[in-house]
Parts: C-alpha cells; structure tokens; sequence
C-alpha cells in the first residue's frame, strides 16, 4: 500500500494555491511595460488582488479590472507622477450572531496596485466606468504617438 504523504498532495483549502503562478504573470508583464511593476499588490495586504486585463490599440490602452462585491464608492483611482493607482477594499457583510459559518472562501480587504503609464497615454484624458463588478479604465493616447509602420526594402547585393 503506497502512502501518499499529505504535505505534497495539493489542497482544496490553501490560503492560495495560485501564488507562484501570480508572481510570474505579474513578472511577464513587468518585463513588457518597464522595469516598475505593473499593478503590484501591496505589501502586508493579503492576496485580494483583482485580476486585470490591459490591452493597447491604435489610439488608447484599455485596463479591465474585475472587482466583484466591490461597491464603486469603495475604489480610488488616480494618476501622480505618471504612475496610475487602482485602490479599493471588499467590506464583508455584516454576520448575524446567529449564523454559523463552516467555510468562508471568499477574500475581504483592501487592495493597492500601481502601473507606471507609458509616455504615449494623454494622462489629463484618461476616464474610467464601472458596470456590473468590472472596472475599465480607458488611456488615450497623445496624438501623433501611434506606431507607424514602414516597410524596408531589401538592397540586392
């Protein structure tokens, strides 16, 4: 009879099964946008990071954040010194004395990420929306900083 040790067996109840694996996207996107972190949890705040998207087009960057059971009143989102800041905080429900909870999964408390913006984005023109526990944050960019392409020719010898 083969006994499995339980310290090498994965856990349904971790704390947070996907740490490593948030640490190396969050070290992708790093490489691609700078050497500042991009949307980095705070120190000493837990794992409530909200998983985000950021894709750039021709004329904007769009940031996507899901923030489910956040109210909107609770984010903060602002720009200083050409870093943008995403602050926010899931307040848990308040427990009635009488209810006895056997498992509680779901994360409660606050968030900071920053992302340090490229030169490109109009900073006094970037706006945000908010709908349905999905935040967007909406970069244009400064006019004229769109990627031109040019084809080369190739000399014959």
């Amino acid at each position: 009879m083969a006994d499995k040790s339980p310290s090498i067996l994965p856990s349904l109840w971790s704390d947070n099964p996907f740490a490593d694996l948030r640490k190396e996207m969050d070290q992708v996107v790093e490489n691609f946008f700078g050497k500042n972190k991009l949307l980095s949890a705070s120190e000493g705040e837990g794992f409530l990071a909200p998983s985000i998207d950021v894709v750039e087009k021709d004329d904007q960057i769009l940031l996507t954040a899901e923030l489910p059971g956040i109210a909107e009143s609770d984010i903060d989102i602002s720009i200083q010194n050409g870093v943008l800041s995403l602050k926010g905080e899931k307040k848990m429900e308040k427990k009635d004395d009488k209810d006895n909870y056997h498992v509680v999964e779901r994360r409660y408390g606050s968030f900071q990420r920053s992302m340090t913006l490229p030169s490109s984005v109009d900073e006094a023109a970037v706006s945000a929306k908010f709908d349905k526990g999905v935040l967007t944050v909406i970069m244009p960019k400064k006019p004229g900083t769109a990627p031109v392409e040019r084809k080369i020719a190739i000399e014959k010898q």
